[in-house]
């Protein structure tokens, strides 16, 4: 006996979030028809929904949701496709408690939140503890949000400077045979935390902070001998530390100072035998106090659906290859 299905309207009212809610070409609209697996259609601010009756009520629930999280900030395809799946799990409620929580403002007024259960956990641990590790693939946000904590801390005086730092692993970490300057040798293997603090700040801001040195960038053999007081630190890349590395860095810690360490360890460049650093520490480090060890996963990315596919895709070839 086939289902019996329904017809409800969900009215929106104000058409700006309508828009806002709908997406380009109603995109928004039809991600959300998928993951539900109801049908959606949009007349003016309204909202027509075709399905059983405990699917329409859980597209209403959802629907109301995003409602309020478009008041505040765009949609993206990708929000619309989580919120769905925090419904299906029984978590829609936990939707507007991500989109409270405002990390930091970008240069052109738009809110940086969690937009994850996984990225609220991180930022939560960001705020507690001393040592933050962001362990996850590629779109989870986990530069990002330490940037955006970083700049806050800044801003609000908490710190009086942010230290950023990646392996250079391409280069050996042997970088004065390279042209130019510090700067110079350094930028291709820092340009993506660039990227980051120019949408956060903008880029005459971010230059100016650069000058007086409230930001610095440098490579991770630079911190080699130094203690790192009242500064907000973050290692990049971590994945291609090797543990000696690794251990150097830590004991740079100092007074007023709090450290985030982000990477993916499924890539992984360094030399074969050499062991990673941060897939070291979840032995060594695992019970210590002051430090989180936050897993990211595929329901954390935020990027374009695709790479959510794509990495679940490599999981499966990596697991055949293990059998």
């Amino acid at each position: 006996m086939s289902a019996i299905l329904v017809e409800e309207k969900f009215v929106i009212g104000d058409n700006a979030i309508a828009l806002a809610l709908f997406g380009t070409r109603d995109d928004n609209l039809r991600a959300l028809a998928e993951e539900l697996d109801v049908k959606l259609f949009s007349r003016g601010s309204t909202v027509g929904i075709v399905g059983t009756k405990s699917q329409v009520a859980e597209a209403q629930l959802v629907l109301a949701d995003l409602v309020k999280v478009a008041k505040d900030r765009p949609l993206t395809v990708q929000d619309v496709r989580y919120a769905a799946r925090l419904a299906n799990s029984g978590k829609n409620n936990q939707l507007l408690g991500l989109n409270g929580d405002v990390v930091a403002i970008t240069a052109g007024g738009e809110k940086i939140t969690p937009k994850t259960l996984g990225q609220k956990r991180y930022v939560d641990a960001m705020r507690k503890d001393l040592i933050v590790f962001g362990i996850g693939p590629a779109g989870t946000g986990k530069t990002y949000l330490a940037m955006a904590m970083a700049i806050a801390a800044l801003k609000s005086r908490q710190v009086s400077r942010i230290i950023l730092t990646r392996p250079a692993v391409e280069a050996g970490e042997r970088l004065g045979v390279l042209p130019g300057d510090l700067q110079e040798k350094v930028d291709p293997y820092l340009r993506p935390l660039y990227d980051a603090l120019y949408d956060i700040l903008g880029v005459d801001v971010f230059r100016k902070y650069l000058e007086r040195g409230a930001i610095e960038v440098a490579p991770l053999a630079y911190m080699r001998g130094r203690t790192l007081d009242d500064s907000f630190i973050i290692l990049d890349e971590a994945q291609n530390t090797t543990s000696e590395q690794m251990k150097m860095f830590l004991t740079r810690l100092g007074f007023g100072s709090r450290m985030v360490v982000t990477g993916d360890i499924t890539q992984v460049d360094l030399p074969k035998g050499v062991d990673s650093g941060l897939q070291e520490i979840r032995t060594v480090l695992r019970d210590t106090e002051g430090i989180s060890i936050v897993d990211l996963g595929e329901a954390d990315v935020v990027r374009h659906h695709l790479v959510q596919r794509i990495i679940r895709a490599y999981e499966r070839f990596d697991q055949r290859n293990e059998v």
